[in-house]
């Protein structure tokens, strides 16, 4: 996503406790007000972002990510970011060295939180961590439960052709818009053949899974941001709230209620 040049309050992550090869995975105590953000940073290390509870959206120079309660999304070494806090948060970030790292190097992804991952990273959170063996077998556990995390449609990237991210920011602009692809075609001057070949060139789906993915992330902000159901459904065009919720729990598994709702 474009660089924002509005100026909400600031916020700085600290302290940072760097990863180490004796300590390959450390957790930081994370708390933040709505409507704050960081600024544009990297790390020489990768980096789990665990929302205990808050809605956060984390940006890189091509892509955005929303990431609702008990969900968390990685970020590889070097991928220069920026979060914004939509809604009060109370999040872990989680510095893990390179070589210990189950994650992709190369690609950011929101992620599910297990029951057992979230009490894994509380335990490595705690001011008092567990001595060895203990800290060692949950590190051990953690990283697996990284490993097999269920990865989430919470992104949304943005491509490189100008037709193709003309279509893509109109869209941005006006979520429920219902044009056909042949009829986007006809405005940003490419062909609708041109633009299927792009969409799955560049952005690894087609148009029709792009503008859901649109949806769902539009709706995750709002929804975030205190908006009722039935106001999220129709400003993505939807008939009724239960249209939007039966999208919703096709794409997740649960509706909106509950997946917005942090985990007991």
């Amino acid at each position: 996503m474009p660089r924002t040049t509005r100026t909400p309050g600031r916020y700085e992550p600290t302290p940072r406790r760097p990863p180490s090869a004796v300590e390959p995975v450390t957790v930081n105590l994370r708390r933040a007000p709505a409507a704050s953000e960081t600024a544009w940073h990297n790390h020489p290390w990768g980096q789990l972002i665990f929302a205990v509870s808050g809605t956060l959206r984390l940006a890189t120079a091509d892509a955005a990510w929303v990431v609702p309660p008990y969900r968390a999304i990685w970020i590889p070494p070097r991928v220069e970011h920026q979060a914004a806090i939509l809604s009060d948060a109370d999040f872990r970030t989680l510095y893990v060295d390179t070589g210990t790292s189950p994650l992709p190097l190369d690609a950011c992804r929101v992620m599910d939180v297990s029951p057992l991952m979230g009490a894994l990273i509380e335990a490595l959170a705690d001011p008092e961590p567990p001595a060895e063996p203990r800290r060692g077998l949950i590190l051990a556990l953690l990283v697996e439960e990284m490993r097999l995390a269920r990865p989430l449609a919470l992104g949304l990237s943005l491509p490189q052709d100008r037709r193709l991210l003309s279509l893509c920011q109109a869209l941005i602009e006006e979520p429920a818009a219902d044009l056909s692809l042949a009829r986007w075609a006809e405005r940003v001057g490419a062909s609708e053949r041109t633009l299927t070949r792009l969409f799955r060139n560049e952005l690894g789906m087609g148009f029709a899974a792009w503008r859901q993915q649109l949806r769902l992330s539009h709706a995750a902000t709002l929804i975030a941001q205190g908006q009722r159901l039935g106001e999220v459904a129709g400003q993505l065009g939807y008939a009724n709230p239960s249209a939007f919720s039966a999208m919703f729990k096709r794409a997740f598994g649960s509706p909106p209620s509950r997946f917005f709702r942090q985990q007991e």
